[in-house]
């Protein structure tokens, strides 16, 4: 639902779609012969890789990207055969080990997997359930360097159209329940909320944790947001909710690990929203790896020429431009867009007109911040205007009249900086 102002005397308003009564099972996709994983490499420099085209893999195992380190790694969602190992590089230049593997019929199942019949520990949620759908993070359970008083279950979704997160609180609120407990065993975090938007409070009430609210209007659901209008404290400039002793895991995650624990199982189907051409959607459940093409051919979705696939929502989704990407367990949306329907970019200047200004919800002066992005001077734009209290919610592009792509700016600013802050580290 959108309301748009006159002149822009009034914030745009956009809001969350709602999942209506509904809980009808998704489209279970069928396995693909061949799956694909991406191995993040960044760590590896002149280390010699440790997988080799050939090597048989089981599910649940570590796949790592070299030797010597365990830092890097995927755990591989079935068994089989890796029929190909090839470089990738993705957005802003991250460089991973494209993996394929051949799919066994007959399941093996690795060892590390047993522990989930074991009392419920940090370092079975890092090894063995650092990639379950949902996007477990296990970095910042696993970080020594903060300390985390508060666990927050977010049941509302990151981005607008996509209502998977819904489909997930309606679906398997005990294993979310059960979840709850093995997560707090297992980081020994004594305070569990569940912020969850208002028309699913009462789904949530048998849970028996503190319900925070969220509204529907977008981007409410955005943890920083949450932080200061559920909880109280202003997230700093530059800091993230961990920095402030806050962590955010989704209801997804929340439930495949109550679920992995329940059954003894390695949870690896992803639930997806799939949105087609026309507006119409689809619920999908389908197996972390995967490829893209295998979803969209079991729906019967064609994609032709200069259509545009997105994974994730409208407003901070990625496009994609090989049919082999995979569902990945953060894949929360797929998004299809006709090709006359892509909305327009213009390299036309800012004109001043201060609609992005009206609208950020962190009150970053964006059309001063963009004319520093678009010379690259980051650091200025750093210092000067704000750069780093920008949530990154998407508001700004969708409001520009000269139709600058001000939110891939401003992303593309942080990364650089962050590259230019490990570069300093390393040089020291």
């Amino acid at each position: 639902m959108i309301k748009r102002s006159f002149l822009g005397l009034i914030k745009p308003r956009l809001q969350y779609d709602m999942l209506d009564g509904s809980t009808t099972a998704p489209e279970q996709i069928p396995a693909s012969s061949v799956i694909v994983l991406f191995l993040p490499n960044m760590k590896r420099k002149n280390m010699p890789p440790v997988l080799k085209t050939g090597d048989a893999v089981k599910k649940g195992q570590q796949l790592f990207s070299c030797q010597g380190t365990n830092e890097e790694f995927v755990v591989s969602p079935a068994s089989g055969t890796i029929s190909s190992i090839e470089p990738f590089i993705g957005g802003f230049g991250k460089t991973y080990d494209k993996i394929s593997i051949d799919v066994s019929q007959d399941q093996t199942v690795d060892a590390n997997v047993d522990n989930l019949k074991k009392a419920p520990s940090l370092s079975t949620l890092q090894k063995v359930l650092a990639n379950i759908p949902g996007n477990l993070p296990v970095d910042a359970m696993a970080n020594t360097d903060i300390t985390i008083n508060t666990i927050v279950v977010n049941c509302a979704e990151a981005d607008l159209q996509v209502t998977t997160s819904q489909l997930i609180v309606k679906s398997k609120i005990e294993d979310i329940k059960e979840g709850v407990k093995v997560i707090k065993k297992a980081t020994n975090v004594p305070n569990v909320s569940l912020a969850v938007p208002e028309h699913l409070q009462s789904a949530v009430a048998s849970i028996g944790l503190n319900i925070k609210k969220v509204s529907l209007d977008y981007p409410s659901a955005d943890p920083k947001l949450l932080m200061k209008d559920a909880f109280g404290t202003v997230v700093t400039a530059g800091k993230n909710c961990e920095d402030h002793g806050t962590l955010f895991i989704s209801a997804e995650a929340v439930a495949n690990v109550g679920n992995a624990y329940k059954t003894g199982n390695l949870p690896v189907q992803k639930m997806v929203t799939v949105i087609n051409k026309d507006g119409s959607k689809k619920m999908v459940s389908a197996l972390i790896g995967t490829p893209v093409k295998d979803v969209l051919s079991f729906l019967k979705i064609k994609v032709n020429e200069n259509d545009r696939i997105i994974f994730g929502g409208p407003m901070k989704g990625t496009a994609i431009f090989s049919f082999d990407q995979p569902v990945m367990c953060d894949t929360d949306g797929i998004i299809i867009q006709d090709k006359d329907d892509i909305p327009e970019i213009s390299d036309y200047p800012c004109i001043n007109c201060g609609e992005c200004v009206r609208i950020c919800p962190a009150n970053v002066p964006v059309n001063l911040l963009i004319r520093f992005l678009e010379a690259g001077q980051y650091e200025n734009a750093q210092i000067m205007y704000d750069l780093d209290s920008c949530i990154e919610c998407g508001l700004c592009s969708y409001v520009c009249v000269s139709k600058m792509p001000v939110y891939q700016y401003i992303t593309l600013a942080k990364h650089e900086l962050a590259q230019i802050r490990t570069a300093e580290a390393n040089n020291a």
